[in-house]
């Protein structure tokens, strides 16, 4: 039924788990519910109620919290947590991509924070395995396989695929096992890149193994491989120590454990 201005349209109600006091229990569970911070949040807890006490002294009858409401954030104290790898190929890839100011820029199956940022500075079209529930002017998504991308041969000037290939064929996303899969992407984005045009990838670079399910890793002799109709322009990335350097020696990340290369290619 289409509702008409007369029509009011009750709200879905919330699921059980979205109701209170469930969330109220689950923003007490969730800090504690990981090993890697249980030991974290037990430190930080008795902090947290001294904390909690004080400010509502403080407070008064303005804005003051109750125990219903406690949403307890335990280590962000001192530094920040960053993934290095995607917070400096994410930036890595929009400055190469708004260098060159195309009509349109393809990318296929990146972060969402980075297609969504770069889409504020020119039309930015994206092909995903799984529906994209977003609506944001500049940016159009498109369902679609990287093993068979719906774009003509030779066809795209300006494509990206950062931190993905790496998964392709592991079932770790929902796809099918397939043990070539990070070959085959590599042959589809090459396949529709224009002659000229720049492919950016970003993936796992060191020891060369396969972490199933997860990713696999590359040496760089291996990643050029994936690619032999393409010519390298320049390769970037992420030691293990999360050290960012640009126009790196191309074997100089080969003896990582888990670093990340950028690979910028052209056709």
């Amino acid at each position: 039924m289409n509702p008409t201005s007369s029509t009011v349209v009750s709200p879905r109600p919330a699921r059980w788990w979205q109701r209170e006091p469930v969330r109220s229990v689950r923003r007490w569970v969730e800090p504690f519910a990981q090993p890697a911070r249980f030991l974290r949040a037990v430190w930080e807890l008795p902090r947290f109620m001294r904390e909690y006490h004080r400010y509502r002294k403080l407070a008064g009858d303005t804005m003051r919290p109750t125990a219903r409401d406690l949403q307890p954030v335990f280590g962000q104290r001192g530094s920040h947590e960053i993934d290095h790898h995607y917070i400096y190929l994410n930036a890595w890839a929009a400055r190469r991509v708004l260098a060159r100011r195309p009509a349109e820029h393809i990318d296929v199956g990146s972060q969402l924070s980075f297609t969504s940022v770069l889409s504020a500075s020119l039309p930015v079209r994206v092909v995903e395995f799984r529906p994209v529930p977003l609506n944001l002017a500049g940016i159009r998504f498109v369902e679609g396989s990287i093993l068979a991308l719906p774009f003509a041969s030779g066809s795209l000037p300006s494509v990206s695929c950062l931190h993905v290939i790496e998964h392709i064929g592991l079932a770790r996303y929902g796809d099918p096992l397939d043990p070539a899969g990070t070959m085959k992407a590599a042959r589809e984005l090459a396949r529709v890149l224009a002659p000229g045009g720049e492919l950016l990838v970003g993936l796992p670079v060191g020891r060369a193994r396969v972490c199933f399910n997860a990713h696999r890793i590359h040496d760089s002799t291996q990643v050029l491989a994936l690619f032999p109709e393409l010519r390298l322009v320049e390769y970037s990335g992420v030691d293990d120590a999360g050290r960012f350097e640009e126009n790196r020696p191309l074997a100089q990340l080969d003896g990582c454990e888990y670093a990340c290369g950028f690979f910028r290619f052209t056709k």
